[in-house]
C-alpha cells in the first residue's frame, strides 16, 4: 500500500492473485462462510470499508479490485473488450476465490461489481450460495428500457463507451475533477460529504493513472457491446439465476428511475427479494448501517 494512502481495512490480509486477466488484488479478513464483495465505478475495494467490520464478524470476506481498477492489473483489451467484459471479470473472480480456498461462496456487488456478480451467477451457477446486487438492474434493461429520464441519469454510459481515445482525452485533462463532478450527483445529498476523505484519496489516486482511465472506459465499452449480447442471449434462452438473490437500491439511486427494480430482477432470477434504502447510488458509504443490516439479514440465513 502506498505510504500516503490510509489502510481502511486494518487487519485484512493483502493478496495479489494470478488469473487469466492478470493479477487481481484483494483484501481478505473475518471468519465464517466466504463472502466476496465487489465495487463499482470509479471506485476500489475501499468502498466497503464502512460495512466490512460488521460483515467480518460473521463472514470470511474477500474484497477484490476488479480488473483495471485499484491495484489489479489493467491488461490491454481485445476486439470484444475482454478482459473487461463482465464474463471475463467474473471468471477472474472465480479464480481469485478458488486460489483463496473457496470453491463455493456468497457474493455481493455494487454498480459495475453488481454486473460482474450477476454474470458470475449466470455463467457459474454452481459457485454461488447467494447473490446480492446493489443499485443496479441488468444491463439488458439499462439499454433496452432507456428513456429520457434514465438517459439523463446514465449519460456516462454512452460517453465512456465512445471509441478511444475520446473519453480518455477528456477525463485525462483533470481526472480528479472529473471523478468528483461525475460522482457527487449520484448521492442523495448531491455532494461528496458521504465519502471518507481517506477513501476519496484512494479513488483519486487510482483514477489519476491514464492506463486505468482507459481500462474503466473499456469496462463501459464492453457493457455497450459484448455484455449486452451476453444478456440478450440469456434472455432469449430463458436462462435465470438459480441461487437466492437480494436486490437493494438507493431510494434516490439509478434503479429508482427505472420501471421497477424488483419486478425487473424477477424476470432474471427464480428467488429474489429486495427493497430501497434511504440514500443515493453509493449505499455502503451513504447509509452503511442499513446496508450492512440488509446484507447480514440476507446472507446470515441458510438458503
Amino acid at each position: 500500500m502506498s505510504a500516503d494512502l490510509a489502510d481502511l481495512l486494518p487487519g485484512f490480509a493483502s493478496h495479489w492473485i494470478d488469473t487469466k486477466a492478470g493479477r487481481i488484488f484483494a483484501r481478505a479478513g473475518g471468519s465464517g462462510p466466504p463472502l466476496m464483495l465487489l465495487h463499482g465505478y470509479a471506485q476500489t475495494n475501499v468502498m466497503w470499508h464502512k460495512v466490512a467490520p460488521a460483515l467480518a464478524r460473521r463472514f470470511s470476506l474477500v474484497i477484490a479490485d476488479l480488473t483495471g481498477y485499484g491495484w489489479s492489473d489493467a491488461p490491454a483489451a481485445d476486439r470484444d473488450h475482454a478482459p473487461y467484459t463482465k464474463r471475463a471479470m467474473a471468471a477472474a473472480m472465480v479464480a481469485v476465490m478458488e486460489k483463496l480456498g473457496h470453491a463455493r461462496f456468497a457474493l455481493a456487488g455494487h454498480d459495475r461489481g453488481g454486473r460482474v456478480a450477476y454474470r458470475l451467477a449466470l455463467d457459474h451457477p454452481g459457485r454461488l450460495t447467494k447473490l446480492a446486487t446493489l443499485d443496479i438492474v441488468p444491463t439488458w434493461h439499462m439499454w433496452h428500457d432507456l428513456d429520457a429520464r434514465l438517459a439523463y441519469r446514465i449519460w456516462h454510459w454512452t460517453f465512456l463507451a465512445l471509441p478511444a481515445p475520446g473519453p480518455e482525452s477528456v477525463i485525462g485533462r483533470d481526472a480528479v475533477a472529473f471523478w468528483d463532478w461525475k460522482t457527487a450527483p449520484g448521492t442523495k445529498a448531491k455532494d461528496l460529504s458521504a465519502f471518507d476523505p481517506r477513501a476519496l484519496a484512494h479513488y483519486h489516486a487510482f483514477f489519476s493513472d491514464p492506463v486505468r482511465i482507459h481500462a474503466t472506459c473499456e469496462d463501459y465499452r464492453a457493457g455497450r457491446t459484448t455484455d449486452l449480447k451476453f444478456d440478450e442471449a440469456d434472455r432469449a434462452s430463458g436462462r435465470k439465476i438459480d441461487c437466492p438473490m437480494l436486490a437493494i437500491w438507493g431510494s434516490s439511486g439509478i434503479p429508482s428511475e427505472t420501471k421497477g427494480p424488483l419486478d425487473t430482477w424477477r424476470e432474471w432470477a427464480k428467488d429474489v427479494r429486495g427493497f430501497a434504502i434511504d440514500c443515493g447510488h453509493y449505499l455502503p458509504e451513504e447509509n452503511p448501517e442499513a446496508t450492512a443490516k440488509a446484507l447480514l439479514d440476507f446472507f446470515g440465513h441458510a438458503p
